[in-house]
């Protein structure tokens, strides 16, 4: 039986993960709305993976004979104008991720519970894989952005993100 707190945060998780997919869909309708399919396509599979991120809390709390309580997702809130500003949304959004990571973490510590901190420890890999990821399309877009043709091929690059 998990720590009654540590069970609560892993459930709210669920929550923001789910969060984080419909954040992404939306990050997902900007780019396609402005006709940048790589980019909205680039966007829909990160939400693809704030779902299984989801599950993968789901089933870790069924595993351990817990029950889910499925919580409201929250609408996405921010006002989406320009390009570069959503890709640094994205960039906040993963370091408070990992953040709430990091609580679930300290909290398993604190009751020595070894099997959550190495379920954990996966999520800390991803959550540094998420932030470089998120960087470098920050970096790439300032770097080429400006220019229609190479935004064209950033597009195209990120067209086939599988």
């Amino acid at each position: 039986m998990l720590n009654e707190k540590v069970k609560n945060l892993i459930n709210e998780q669920i929550n923001k993960e789910m969060y984080s997919a419909y954040l992404y869909l939306d990050f997902s309708n900007y780019f396609g709305g402005k006709g940048l399919s790589g980019f909205a396509k680039w966007y829909r599979h990160q939400a693809d993976e704030e779902m299984e991120h989801a599950f993968k809390f789901y089933d870790y709390l069924h595993d351990n004979g817990e029950k889910v309580e499925l919580l409201a997702i929250a609408k996405p809130d921010k006002k989406l104008t320009n390009d570069i500003e959503v890709l640094k949304e994205g960039l906040k959004h993963e370091q408070y991720v990992t953040s709430l990571i990091n609580t679930i973490y300290d909290a398993a510590f604190d009751v020595k519970d070894y099997r959550t901190m190495q379920f954990l420890d996966w999520f800390v890999k991803e959550q540094l894989e998420e932030e470089v990821n998120a960087e470098e399309l920050i970096n790439k877009y300032e770097l080429f952005g400006k220019n229609e043709a190479s935004l064209f091929e950033l597009n195209k690059e990120l067209g086939k993100r599988d």
